[in-house]
């Protein structure tokens, strides 16, 4: 089943005690088909300015990455500069510069109406709910919050949680959104709002799925060093979703496969800036590192049970 993702296509300027990288490709959509694709078709609603380089472009439809759905108009693409702390958790926004992206209305084509996935990156809530006004009968709607519109436009977002099967938001996001420290508050504070599942991302720490069957805890894959953690989430969002668009089918069972899905694909994408581990990704890769996590987290996997 095709997956439809609406969100950013931009250029970054990245600081992390690893080095600084400037203009590199990003945003939200790009992070989140590239990862996609390794399970599902993928089709891209965006807008770039005139600007946006031609290899860039390539890259996605060279991995056949659907683009009829992405505008290009006069003027600059969307821009973002993000400094991460020491603790590769947290960073700081510089300058958000919205520029082609403001004041854009999508509009879905008709095969993009009538899509079973549709994945909303983190955007302007007002623009979420246009979209979410076209599509005719999704299957399943996943959100990703992102704290600059917890900040300014707190009752639109609220009115899309309500829409969405499926909320994701960091921890900070979390505890901003709903005033709670503690993130099982947090959680089901969220829960509350109307979505069926919300998945809180904690970094290294990995992920904390709650729903009504109750929770679900999902560690991050070990690793030595973490370069950029810059989409991170749009990944994990990609691999996750991609994973329950291949099977075709929503449950407890599949939702907590597809996370783990998830986590590993964004294990790749942290350990290089901009898009550069998930351009030479492979499928054979995350299947090992599939298997490798599942041996590492599962107490009772045939290596360990004696015979």
């Amino acid at each position: 089943m095709s997956i439809v993702v609406v969100g950013f296509l931009a250029y970054d300027t990245v600081e992390t005690q690893n080095g600084k990288v400037e203009e590199v490709m990003g945003g939200g959509a790009s992070y989140f088909a590239l990862a996609a694709r390794f399970f599902s078709p993928v089709s891209i609603v965006s807008v770039v300015g005139n600007d946006y380089r031609p290899e860039h472009w390539r890259m996605f439809t060279d991995r056949g990455i659907d683009m009829r759905g992405v505008v290009r108009l006069e003027g600059m693409t969307t821009r973002w500069h993000g400094r991460y702390h020491e603790d590769m958790n947290k960073r700081d926004t510089v300058q958000l510069s919205l520029n082609v992206l403001e004041g854009f209305t999508p509009e879905l084509l008709p095969d993009q109406r009538r899509a079973d996935y549709i994945y909303l990156a983190p955007n302007d809530p007002d623009l979420h709910e246009h979209i979410l006004d076209q599509v005719s009968s999704p299957k399943l709607v996943i959100a990703d919050l992102y704290d600059y519109w917890i900040d300014t436009t707190r009752a639109g977002l609220e009115k899309v949680i309500k829409r969405v099967d499926i909320m994701l938001c960091s921890d900070a996001e979390a505890r901003l959104l709903t005033g709670e420290h503690n993130l099982v508050k947090a959680g089901r504070a969220i829960l509350a709002m109307g979505p069926g599942t919300v998945l809180i991302k904690r970094g290294e720490y990995g992920v904390l799925q709650f729903s009504k069957e109750g929770m679900f805890a999902v560690p991050a894959y070990p690793l030595e060093e973490v370069i950029d953690p810059t989409g991170a989430g749009d990944t994990f969002a990609g691999g996750m979703m991609g994973f329950l668009a291949r099977n075709g089918r929503v449950n407890e069972s599949t939702l907590r496969t597809a996370v783990v899905y998830g986590s590993v694909v964004a294990s790749y994408a942290v350990e290089d800036f901009s898009l550069r581990r998930l351009e030479t990704l492979t499928w054979e890769a995350i299947d090992n590192r599939y298997r490798a996590f599942i041996e590492l987290t599962d107490s009772h996997h045939s290596r360990w049970i004696s015979r």
